[in-house]
Protein backbone atom coordinates (compact mmCIF):
# COMPACT_ATOMS: atom_id res chain seq x y z
CA UNK A 1 0.00 0.00 0.00
CA UNK A 2 1.48 3.50 -0.61
CA UNK A 3 2.50 5.79 1.97
CA UNK A 4 0.08 8.75 1.68
CA UNK A 5 -0.10 12.25 3.28
CA UNK A 6 -2.06 11.73 6.63
CA UNK A 7 -0.72 8.30 7.04
CA UNK A 8 1.38 7.46 10.37
CA UNK A 9 4.61 6.91 9.22
CA UNK A 10 5.94 3.31 9.33
CA UNK A 11 8.54 2.57 13.04
CA UNK A 12 11.45 1.34 12.08
CA UNK A 13 15.35 0.49 13.26
CA UNK A 14 18.53 0.84 11.34
CA UNK A 15 21.97 1.65 12.21
CA UNK A 16 23.74 5.02 11.26
CA UNK A 17 26.91 5.64 9.54
CA UNK A 18 28.46 4.77 12.85
CA UNK A 19 26.77 1.86 13.64
CA UNK A 20 24.30 2.63 16.46
CA UNK A 21 20.81 2.55 15.99
CA UNK A 22 17.87 5.28 15.38
CA UNK A 23 14.23 4.29 15.78
CA UNK A 24 12.02 6.69 13.59
CA UNK A 25 9.45 6.97 16.61
CA UNK A 26 13.08 8.49 19.03
CA UNK A 27 11.88 11.54 16.71
CA UNK A 28 8.70 11.68 17.96
CA UNK A 29 8.02 15.45 18.78
CA UNK A 30 10.06 16.82 16.06
CA UNK A 31 9.84 16.88 12.04
CA UNK A 32 11.61 14.55 10.21
CA UNK A 33 12.81 14.53 6.23
CA UNK A 34 13.17 10.89 5.40
CA UNK A 35 15.04 10.96 1.92
CA UNK A 36 15.47 7.60 0.24
CA UNK A 37 18.51 7.62 -2.29
CA UNK A 38 19.96 4.90 -4.60
CA UNK A 39 23.80 4.94 -3.28
CA UNK A 40 26.34 6.82 -1.99
CA UNK A 41 28.90 8.95 -4.30
CA UNK A 42 26.97 8.88 -7.32
CA UNK A 43 26.62 12.38 -9.03
CA UNK A 44 22.96 12.67 -8.48
CA UNK A 45 22.97 11.13 -4.52
CA UNK A 46 25.93 13.29 -4.00
CA UNK A 47 24.58 16.76 -5.34
CA UNK A 48 21.21 15.45 -3.00
CA UNK A 49 23.33 15.23 -0.06
CA UNK A 50 24.51 18.47 -0.98
CA UNK A 51 21.78 20.25 -1.02
CA UNK A 52 20.55 19.20 2.25
CA UNK A 53 24.47 20.32 3.64
CA UNK A 54 23.90 23.61 2.38
CA UNK A 55 20.59 24.41 4.17
CA UNK A 56 21.52 22.24 6.96
CA UNK A 57 21.62 25.17 9.57
CA UNK A 58 17.80 26.41 7.75
CA UNK A 59 16.75 22.70 8.57
CA UNK A 60 18.22 22.94 12.06
CA UNK A 61 16.65 26.78 12.41
CA UNK A 62 13.95 25.14 11.96
CA UNK A 63 13.80 22.22 14.37
CA UNK A 64 13.98 19.71 11.65
CA UNK A 65 15.60 16.50 11.59
CA UNK A 66 16.98 15.25 8.33
CA UNK A 67 17.78 11.66 7.83
CA UNK A 68 19.37 10.28 4.54
CA UNK A 69 18.54 6.25 4.27
CA UNK A 70 19.61 3.84 1.26
CA UNK A 71 20.67 0.16 0.47
CA UNK A 72 24.40 0.99 1.30
CA UNK A 73 26.64 -0.15 4.13
CA UNK A 74 27.35 1.53 7.47
CA UNK A 75 31.29 1.98 5.81
CA UNK A 76 29.95 3.12 3.02
CA UNK A 77 28.08 5.78 4.27
CA UNK A 78 30.63 6.37 6.88
CA UNK A 79 32.97 7.37 4.00
CA UNK A 80 30.82 9.23 1.90
CA UNK A 81 29.42 11.07 5.03
CA UNK A 82 33.44 11.96 5.76
CA UNK A 83 34.07 12.68 2.17
CA UNK A 84 31.25 15.66 2.41
CA UNK A 85 31.37 16.52 5.35
CA UNK A 86 27.62 15.76 6.20
CA UNK A 87 26.02 17.09 8.98
CA UNK A 88 23.07 15.02 9.54
CA UNK A 89 22.71 11.12 9.67
CA UNK A 90 22.65 8.52 7.16
CA UNK A 91 21.22 5.33 7.59
CA UNK A 92 22.22 1.77 6.13
CA UNK A 93 19.69 -0.49 4.89
CA UNK A 94 21.00 -3.27 3.10
CA UNK A 95 18.51 -5.64 3.19
CA UNK A 96 16.40 -2.89 1.95
CA UNK A 97 13.58 -3.65 4.36
CA UNK A 98 12.64 -0.16 5.35
CA UNK A 99 13.21 0.66 1.67
CA UNK A 100 10.26 -1.97 0.59
CA UNK A 101 8.11 -0.66 3.93
CA UNK A 102 7.98 2.79 2.50
CA UNK A 103 7.57 1.54 -1.57
CA UNK A 104 10.90 2.71 -2.58
CA UNK A 105 12.32 -0.14 -3.78
CA UNK A 106 11.20 -0.61 -6.86
CA UNK A 107 12.36 -2.53 -10.39
CA UNK A 108 13.73 0.12 -12.68
CA UNK A 109 14.88 0.36 -16.06
CA UNK A 110 18.45 1.63 -17.32
CA UNK A 111 20.21 1.21 -20.32
CA UNK A 112 17.93 -1.82 -21.56
CA UNK A 113 18.49 -3.73 -18.12
CA UNK A 114 15.75 -4.44 -15.70
CA UNK A 115 16.87 -4.55 -11.77
CA UNK A 116 15.33 -2.90 -8.43
CA UNK A 117 16.59 0.04 -6.71
CA UNK A 118 15.52 2.87 -4.51
CA UNK A 119 13.38 5.27 -6.44
CA UNK A 120 14.37 8.81 -4.89
CA UNK A 121 11.39 9.67 -2.94
CA UNK A 122 11.52 12.11 0.57
CA UNK A 123 8.85 11.72 3.05
CA UNK A 124 8.04 14.96 5.76
CA UNK A 125 6.96 13.41 8.99
CA UNK A 126 5.31 15.88 11.39
CA UNK A 127 6.07 15.66 14.80
CA UNK A 128 2.65 13.46 15.98
CA UNK A 129 4.59 10.74 13.10
CA UNK A 130 2.37 11.21 10.52
CA UNK A 131 3.67 11.97 7.01
CA UNK A 132 3.23 15.46 6.34
CA UNK A 133 4.32 15.44 2.63
CA UNK A 134 5.24 13.03 0.24
CA UNK A 135 8.24 13.56 -2.79
CA UNK A 136 8.16 11.10 -5.23
CA UNK A 137 10.65 10.62 -8.42
CA UNK A 138 12.51 13.18 -6.55
CA UNK A 139 14.68 15.70 -9.22
CA UNK A 140 17.67 16.63 -7.01
CA UNK A 141 18.55 20.47 -8.08
CA UNK A 142 16.29 22.57 -5.77
CA UNK A 143 15.13 19.54 -3.85
CA UNK A 144 16.05 20.55 -0.19
CA UNK A 145 15.27 23.95 -1.02
CA UNK A 146 11.47 23.31 -1.70
CA UNK A 147 11.66 20.55 1.03
CA UNK A 148 12.43 23.21 3.66
CA UNK A 149 9.46 26.09 1.74
CA UNK A 150 6.98 23.29 2.33
CA UNK A 151 7.79 22.10 5.67
CA UNK A 152 7.34 26.06 6.49
CA UNK A 153 4.18 26.64 4.24
CA UNK A 154 2.93 23.65 6.09
CA UNK A 155 3.68 25.24 9.26
CA UNK A 156 5.77 22.73 10.86
CA UNK A 157 8.59 24.95 11.93
CA UNK A 158 9.40 25.61 15.45
CA UNK A 159 6.77 27.94 16.45
CA UNK A 160 5.21 28.16 13.24
CA UNK A 161 8.22 30.02 11.35
CA UNK A 162 11.83 30.07 11.33
CA UNK A 163 13.61 30.30 14.52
Amino acid sequence: MPLEAGLQAPDFVLPDETGREHRLSDYRGRVVVLYFYPKDNTPGCTREALGFKEAADAYRAAGVVVLGVSPDTVERHARFKAKHDLPFTLLADPEHRVCELYDVWKEKKNFGRTYFGVVRTTYVIDREGRIAKVYKRVKVDGHSEQVLADIEALGLTKEGGFA
